[in-house]
């Protein structure tokens, strides 16, 4: 009697992802899956290395986050959000980046958009 190879294969693929992905999820239920405070920078022209070094906030140490680099995900110092939100860009054209994040910017002052770029401005 000749036996069925495909079915027997199937199951013990079927067996493997099981045990796989269980394993997978009972490591991460040990962990704070939450994601860490302030925003991945923004990209550059260019992309980063095309590897996946994290897949979320808990991988990277101390306050580091997983960012997306351009091409693969690497765990990067977040910018710093202040409350608050930009006014609509008005007036004279500002071609230049004065800033990149609030961060960056003083006081209670937010990085917002220009007609042609970012600086710093008193939220709304």
């Amino acid at each position: 009697m000749e036996k069925p190879w495909c079915a027997v294969c199937a199951l013990i693929l079927a067996l493997g992802a099981f045990v796989h992905f269980n394993t997978v999820a009972a490591a991460d239920a040990g962990r704070d899956l939450k994601a860490k405070p302030g925003v991945c920078p923004r990209r550059r022209w260019g992309s980063g290395m095309c590897a996946e070094f994290c897949s979320n906030d808990s991988d990277c140490p101390s306050v580091l986050k997983c960012c997306h680099n351009g091409c693969g995900h690497q765990c990067i110092a977040p910018h710093t959000v202040k409350p608050g939100r930009c006014a609509l860009p008005q007036g004279t054209p500002m071609c230049a980046e004065y800033c990149y994040h609030d961060g960056q910017c003083p006081g209670e002052q937010k990085c917002c958009r220009t007609t042609c770029g970012h600086a710093c401005s008193e939220p709304c």
